[in-house]
């Protein structure tokens, strides 16, 4: 085999682990929203977002690219001993508890599949709770889990109106890296969230890459080839 077909076969080998890579763990957690909007709670500031806001009384992306896997757990107020309003949110929210709790949205987990990849997702938190938990996935792998536990600065103790527990919460992929999947789940009653958003991730096209790969392969053959002629 010459040293050209060597060069081609290596960026050839890089270009499936460079494309394939996604390391866990590539998303971090962040704070920070508007201040609470004419009742509708805080929003995201992220630009370039899509917004989810429940108020049709459905959890259906309006922009069609989020879907749901449940949809019994829209409220609007508070009921004791099962959700309550995330603070300064009047309008109709998403509320999460156990399985077969024998509350609105007792389903123990709703899932988002992304119909593309996203960078970034975002969701007003209300009463933050150490068991609520947010799982992103990519491609079917876990990158990240995070609980009310890992809010900065909140203290997670489900109050209704403090506001260390009742924040807009922002989940950013690191450059270069996108997820499709966001879980959210609970173990104790409940999780409330709202506003959730999302911003469509700007990645190159898969045959881009490969061409510029076989290109840079090219090249590399030329070189050699003019370092053999000048030998």
């Amino acid at each position: 085999m010459s040293i050209s077909q060597k060069l081609s076969l290596a960026l050839v080998g890089t270009a499936v682990v460079f494309m394939g890579a996604n390391p866990a763990g590539a998303v971090s957690l962040t704070k920070g929203g508007s201040a609470p909007v004419e009742g509708q709670g805080s929003k995201s500031t992220i630009v370039g977002s899509q917004v989810i806001d429940f108020n049709s009384g459905t959890a259906v992306d309006p922009n069609g690219f989020a879907t749901y896997s449940a949809t019994n757990g829209i409220v609007q107020g508070s009921q004791s001993g099962a959700y309550a309003t995330p603070f300064g949110d009047t309008s109709k929210y998403l509320t999460i508890s156990p399985l077969d709790s024998s509350v609105a949205g007792g389903t123990g987990s709703v899932t988002i599949n992304f119909a593309q990849a996203i960078d970034y997702f975002g969701l007003y938190w209300g009463s933050v709770d150490a068991y609520n938990f947010v799982d992103v996935y990519s491609g079917g792998t876990l990158l990240k889990t995070f609980s009310g536990a890992d809010v900065p600065g909140a203290e997670a103790s489900g109050s209704w109106t403090s506001n260390a527990d009742n924040v807009f919460v922002n989940l950013l992929a690191d450059k270069g890296e996108t997820f499709d999947k966001v879980v959210l789940r609970s173990n104790g009653r409940a999780f409330e969230s709202d506003n959730h958003t999302y911003r469509l991730a700007s990645v190159p096209e898969p045959g881009s890459m490969l061409g510029l790969l076989a290109f840079g392969a090219l090249s590399a053959g030329s070189l050699v080839k003019r370092k053999s002629k000048m030998a």
